[in-house]
């Protein structure tokens, strides 16, 4: 990038249903704002290389899948944009929303990043707000031992519908102040998928700053939830999982 621009993005590829990924591009581009977006290929081939083609966007091709994490981590030297957006695949939003919550996340000192009210194709809420993650909390997750813990982890006894400051925000739309993200390394590469934005919000906490999450605007996300339906991708979240609690504490 030669010029400063006020937001960046990325999203990272692989095996995306083509015409979700490119009203994703429409919905970023459509920003008014000055912007850059970088799609991340690490699919075994280019073939989506021509499919975009617009002066704000680069696209990068990998030439194998090396993660999540490490994807986004490839623009961490090309960046001089204000803010960078941590963006999936499968979100759509209006033009309003970026610079949006770039106004909110310009008057908050002590905020890394910022995240959009997060709502399914339906309109149903999406709880991506958490407490940090334990393993109990995993567990109960998936066979439902404690309504109550899964109320308190992710903050339905609160009004989601005003301002707070959870500890983990899953890692859809992260809006980063670029500084804050560059100062972080971007994310651990040590995870190849799955618990990289529960990792990254420690780190966050760690160094005495904060998450918000902000009701105000909001954004549609098909959340595809692959390792509940896809045996190795249930394996890669276990695997990412003990990597966490042996990092951060059991």
């Amino acid at each position: 990038m030669n010029k400063e621009t006020i937001v960046s993005a990325t999203i990272v590829l692989f095996k995306e249903e083509i015409s979700t990924l490119k009203e994703t591009v429409a919905c970023f581009l459509k920003t008014s704002i000055e912007k850059k977006l970088f799609l991340i290929d690490n699919n075994p081939t280019n073939r989506l290389e021509k499919e975009f083609n617009h002066s704000d966007l680069e696209y990068i091709f990998t030439g194998k899948n090396i993660g999540f994490g490490a994807a986004h981590n490839i623009v961490l030297n090309k960046i001089n944009s204000q803010f960078h957006l941590i963006l999936n695949p499968d979100v759509e939003f209006n033009a309003t929303v970026i610079p949006l919550l770039i106004d909110e996340l310009g008057k908050q000192n002590s905020v890394s990043f910022i995240t959009p009210k997060i709502i399914y194709p339906n309109y149903q809420m999406q709880y991506v707000c958490r407490k940090h993650p334990t393993i109990f909390d995993l567990i109960n997750r998936k066979i439902k031992i404690s309504k109550n813990q899964n109320i308190k982890n992710q903050y339905k006894n609160l009004d989601l519908e005003k301002t707070f400051y959870p500890e983990f925000i899953h890692g859809c739309f992260m809006l980063f102040k670029t500084e804050e993200f560059k100062n972080l390394n971007g994310f651990d590469e040590r995870y190849f998928l799955y618990m990289e934005d529960a990792d990254i919000c420690r780190r966050i906490e760690k160094n005495n700053k904060k998450i918000q999450y902000y009701p105000k605007v909001k954004v549609i996300h098909q959340h595809q939830q692959g390792s509940s339906k896809n045996i190795k991708l249930f394996f890669r979240h276990i695997s990412s999982a003990i990597k966490y609690f042996l990092k951060w504490g059991f």
